[in-house]
C-alpha cells in the first residue's frame, strides 16, 4: 500500500529525535549511581543512630540533640542530596 508508509521527512526526524543508545545506557548509569549513594547514605545515618540511640537524654542534650527528633537529626544529618 502506498498510503501505509511514511512520508520520508517524516521517518527522518523520528529517527533525528530519538536519543542514542549511548545516551540512554549513560542515564542508567546515573540513575543507579545516585540509588547507590542514597542506599549508602541511609546506611551511614542508620550506623550513626545505632550508636547515638544507646546515649543517656543528657549526653544527647550535651550533643544539641534530643530523642524525640534523634532519628530525623540523624537522616538529615547524611543526606548527601543537598550537596549533590
Amino acid at each position: 500500500m502506498l498510503f501505509a508508509q511514511p512520508f520520508p521527512t517524516e521517518a527522518a526526524a523520528s529517527a533525528e529525535s530519538a536519543p542514542p543508545v549511548s545516551d540512554w545506557i549513560k542515564s542508567i548509569g546515573q540513575r543507579v549511581s545516585a540509588w547507590a549513594s542514597t542506599c549508602a547514605d541511609y546506611y551511614s545515618a542508620a550506623a550513626l543512630y545505632d550508636e547515638l540511640r544507646g546515649l543517656s537524654d543528657a549526653e544527647l542534650q550535651r550533643r544539641g540533640l534530643s530523642r524525640d527528633t534523634l532519628a530525623r537529626d540523624v537522616c538529615q544529618g547524611c543526606d548527601g542530596s543537598a550537596g549533590r
